[in-house]
């Protein structure tokens, strides 16, 4: 007979095989891009450094400039706030990046509150007229999680992914995998 104490002990062995399963069966979440994006892009915000976007952030950036570039799109949301005592949101970083890179400040709204994906989506969706469809521009690792909650909030999207870097840091894409198999053992709280 086992005490409750050994049953306990065993609790978290448990759990670590069970998401050692799932990582082993999920190596590659993706999502496939859209063939077309909607007239109305989101980019989720990834840092700006004293006003530049991050590599990651830029990456993306430059994304969503090739989509707008393609034809089609019309309004592009960049959403990001910022850190405490910073000057600078990576709304307002995003806007001015693709601004200078011949968006037209017309076709550009910045999202400038928000921390957290959730966040970001949300308070893009007040930006936007009821039921536009989006195209959320993120990357490859983060689409999967970014494409599942806008879903989950109601909105009608699809996803373009901008390619990880070669050098993406791990730490990063275990992240990614831990909040998805979590969404999905424990559903989308919101």
């Amino acid at each position: 007979m086992h005490s409750r104490g050994s049953t306990l002990t065993l609790l978290p062995l448990v759990i670590l095989a069970l998401l050692a399963i799932v990582f082993l069966a999920l190596p590659n979440l993706r999502v496939p891009n859209a063939e077309r994006p909607y007239s109305t892009l989101i980019v989720l915000g990834a840092a700006q450094y004293a006003g530049r976007p991050s590599p990651a952030f830029q990456r993306r950036l430059n994304h969503a400039l090739a989509l707008y570039r393609g034809g089609g799109v019309q309004q592009i949301v960049v959403t990001g706030g910022r850190r405490p005592n910073d000057p600078f949101s990576e709304g307002e970083v995003g806007t001015a990046y693709l601004n200078q890179h011949g968006v037209p400040a017309t076709a550009l709204l910045a999202e400038t509150r928000s921390r957290t994906t959730i966040e970001n989506l949300r308070y893009a969706r007040t930006m936007l007229l009821p039921h536009t469809p989006i195209t959320l521009v993120t990357d490859e690792a983060h689409a999967p999680r970014a494409l599942a909650l806008a879903r989950a909030i109601g909105l009608e999207a699809n996803v373009s992914a901008s390619p990880l870097s070669a050098n993406v840091n791990r730490s990063y894409l275990l992240r990614e995998k831990v909040a998805l198999v979590a969404y999905a053992l424990i559903g989308i709280r919101l």
